[in-house]
């Protein structure tokens, strides 16, 4: 089993269109069975998605925000029918973003149809037009027990919105399915750098999450960010500010085989298509308990 992960920033990158080709054309080749975006965007003055766009479409019961023409998810999805790849996929919206799109993340499933989906709030704030308000999306899949989800978390030392108070909220509500045989995946930007002893990345590591770059045979060196970014430029002037992070993440709950965990889209293993590159695991989905 093949899953990745990105933060696209889709709409709000430089020369879009030219990049989300660039990522089609990777993904037409290497086809991973579940694909966990965020920061999935579309202007809030675009018409609305026509029957055709809306083709392989698992609408989230929780999610009343209308898919538009120049939805980022419904354009993958468009792009990978036109080269015969089939995916499903659910998207929703938790936010405004830079003021004048809806900003949310999706899933999509390679060949297999969704057949369940949810969306919850991990932010205390639920104000759609604060821009730190935070939500999650997971799914399932026909035939599979696990649950996949899309994750873009808040900063350790944000005061209004603190991590720890995020991931308390998202701990808490994956509880019961933590108890059952199925494996959870968290996919995203985590917000939380690997190297950042005592913050966001060791508290969902002491949480029993099992981090698959860890898990991999495989490995190479894992940075998902390099120089500052947008939400990191408090730690420009910082010593301690890292030249590469780490922040992009792959967790499990259950011990499984890894076979390799890979960047991607960072200019040498395919082009930059982000801010932040992708992250791919393969795994032998036998082992999943």
């Amino acid at each position: 089993m093949k899953l990745l992960t990105l933060n696209t920033h889709s709409l709000q990158e430089t020369h879009y269109e030219e990049k989300l080709e660039q990522f089609i054309q990777e993904i037409v080749q290497i086809q991973p069975d579940i694909i966990a975006m965020q920061e999935v965007n579309q202007s809030i003055s675009a018409s609305s998605a026509g029957p055709e766009l809306l083709k392989g479409f698992f609408p989230c019961p929780q999610e009343s925000t209308p898919v538009r023409e120049d939805n980022h998810a419904a354009q993958t999805a468009k792009r990978l029918r036109a080269h015969g790849l089939n995916y499903s996929w659910t998207w929703i919206s938790a936010k405004i973003g830079y003021g004048k799109y809806d900003e949310g993340m999706a899933l999509f499933c390679n060949q297999t149809p969704i057949t369940s989906a949810e969306s919850f709030f991990i932010s205390g704030c639920k104000d759609y037009d604060n821009w730190k308000t935070r939500k999650v999306l997971g799914i399932q899949t026909d035939g599979c027990k696990d649950w996949f989800y899309t994750v873009h978390m808040g900063w350790w030392q944000d005061a209004e919105e603190p991590f720890a108070s995020q991931w308390e909220r998202f701990e808490t509500h994956l509880q019961g399915k933590k108890k059952e045989l199925s494996n959870i995946w968290l996919m995203g930007d985590f917000n939380s750098p690997a190297q950042f002893r005592g913050q966001g990345y060791d508290c969902i590591q002491k949480a029993g999450w099992l981090d698959t770059y860890h898990l991999a045979s495989q490995k190479d060196s894992g940075i998902t960010v390099k120089g500052c970014i947008d939400g990191w430029h408090s730690f420009s002037e910082s010593e301690t500010m890292p030249k590469g992070m780490r922040m992009d993440h792959i967790w499990c709950s259950n011990a499984v085989s890894v076979q390799s965990s890979t960047v991607i889209f960072n200019g040498e293993n395919g082009p930059e298509v982000s801010d932040h590159f992708g992250v791919i695991i393969q795994t032998d989905v036998s082992s999943v308990p």
